[in-house]
């Protein structure tokens, strides 16, 4: 069995093999997805490869775990290839919970010639269970903070909203953030083509876990989930295909792990 606070050289599939059933807390992940990029040739993805691994991701989540699948789409022949919403749609036919569609909006879209410049990336948020992990950050600026409100609250037979009688409710200065999540993807690392934006993978790992938790990153590259886990105190398993990518990711953590003594 992998131990909690280590990162396995070798393929998803057979890693996750040894990962014991219902032992984990998260998955925080960008898939390798539509051949989108070169991984020093040795990327294999097809859709039947991602039915495997989605497979392994339910099996060792716990039940009230939470899966982070950071996705896009390619264009080929002038379409967009749906395949994120085939995957959401799959991890439901297997049992799974859509629980939200998120969006990464990145501040630096690619130029493209024939459509709107592309800025985002879907966050789907799966859930094995409705009684989840939620520690929602309060980051939005409220308009009318200071100021107070009576409130309301949905009748759960009608489904209609209807005042809360009692006191009024003071605004805060902070209020939830939405679903749509703007940070940059330039990350100022050029040794992966697809570095994941350390503070994307941080804000997850709050968002959707405690102190303390195990976190899974499947797709590790060069490490930024296990930073992120150290950095907030959980604990983390990274699996990493390609030697090259795996030399990074021990060397990143290694001197995250340094600046922490």
């Amino acid at each position: 069995m992998i131990k909690p606070n280590t990162i396995i050289n070798d393929d998803c599939i057979s890693a996750m093999r040894d990962i014991e059933d219902g032992s984990v807390d998260l998955v925080v992940t960008s898939p390798p997805y539509d051949n989108l990029r070169d991984y020093e040739g040795s990327l294999e993805w097809s859709f039947e490869i991602f039915q495997e691994i989605a497979k392994q991701l339910k099996r060792v989540l716990k039940k009230g775990g939470v899966i982070v699948w950071i996705v896009d789409d390619a264009t080929v022949n002038g379409s967009e290839t749906g395949a994120s919403f085939k995957q959401a749609l799959y991890f439901k036919e297997i049992g799974l919970n859509l629980h939200d569609t998120m969006i990464w909006r990145k501040t630096n879209a690619p130029i493209t010639t024939n459509r709107y410049e592309k800025e985002f990336e879907y966050m789907f948020i799966l859930t094995r269970g409705r009684d989840i992990t939620f520690n929602g950050i309060k980051d939005k600026k409220n308009l009318y903070a200071g100021g107070s409100v009576c409130g309301s609250k949905r009748d759960v037979g009608s489904g209609r909203l209807r005042k809360k009688s009692g006191a009024r409710k003071k605004i805060g200065m902070y209020g939830l953030r939405y679903n749509i999540w703007e940070v940059s993807n330039r990350t100022g690392d050029s040794r992966h083509p697809a570095v994941f934006p350390l503070q994307l993978a941080k804000d997850h790992i709050r968002s959707w876990s405690n102190k303390g938790d195990i976190v899974l990153d499947p797709f590790l590259g060069s490490g930024t989930t296990a930073i992120a886990c150290i950095q907030e105190h959980r604990n983390y398993i990274g699996i990493e295909k390609e030697e090259k990518y795996f030399k990074i990711a021990k060397e990143r953590i290694d001197k995250c792990q340094l600046t922490l003594i």
